[in-house]
């Protein structure tokens, strides 16, 4: 497939995320970023999050009681 390049500016932040996640995952930059937009694209990010969401719902009350069920340093809590 013929590539072409593509110029985009960045905070120096989101730059050394993106090339640490392309490192973590044995990617280019260039092809995380691909892989990035192909999941965005088809849908697949949105699926997943929807699909996290409806998991979340459903099994709230159980993360609920296991958070009562034990004392916690205050300030912090469970999804």
């Amino acid at each position: 497939m013929a590539k072409t390049q593509l110029g985009a500016r960045v905070d120096e932040g989101i730059a050394e995320i993106a090339k640490k996640r392309a490192a973590d995952l044995g990617l280019s930059v260039g092809d995380y970023l691909a892989r990035l937009v192909q999941d965005d694209a088809s849908g697949l990010r949105a699926r997943s999050v929807d699909a996290a969401a409806r998991f979340l719902a459903e099994h709230q009350a159980i993360f609920d009681e296991a958070e009562n069920a034990q004392p916690s340093p205050r300030g912090a809590c469970a999804a």
